[in-house]
């Protein structure tokens, strides 16, 4: 097996790690906050930050690494449009998904409280649920258009 080959799979795992944890932990921790169930907040909020850490970070790190590397292997220079639009919608997608990390270990912490003093979420957890909902959904509408980058590679011309 090439060099190549190989890179482009690791890229386009990572990228489905990307994604696809992004979303699964999107869809449970969306239901689960409307769910009326501070138990179940506590555990999937808990398990949301632990599959950030786990798959969702190595993935952010692997992506760029493989990426770079494919393209200067392939002789596309980063200028190329649809690599350099690629790149920016990723940093835009990483500087909205630092505070959305943030936002999960304090609503994880919350919960976990509200849930071992048999309290209710303190309205500071809803507001932080407000915004991991606005800065996620541009986040992963981005990763969508870096998809669409990936395999179309359209020309801008």
């Amino acid at each position: 097996m090439n060099t190549y080959l190989l890179l482009k799979w690791v890229h386009v795992v990572s990228s489905v790690v990307l994604v696809g944890t992004g979303l699964g932990t999107a869809f449970f921790m969306f239901f689960t906050n409307r769910s009326g169930s501070l138990a179940a907040q506590a555990v999937v909020s808990r398990l949301v930050v632990r599959a950030d850490a786990w798959f969702t970070t190595p993935a952010v790190l692997v992506q760029p690494a493989t990426g770079l590397a494919l393209a200067h292997m392939a002789g596309w220079p980063l200028g190329t449009p649809w690599i350099a639009w690629s790149i920016a919608l990723y940093v835009l997608t990483g500087l909205l998904w630092l505070p959305v990390v943030w936002l999960q270990w304090r609503m994880a912490a919350m919960a976990r409280q509200a849930h071992q003093a048999g309290a209710a979420l303190p309205s500071a957890y809803w507001r932080f649920a407000r915004w991991w909902e606005r800065l996620g959904y541009p986040a992963f509408a981005a990763m969508l258009v870096v998809f669409a980058l990936m395999v179309f590679k359209p020309s801008f011309a």
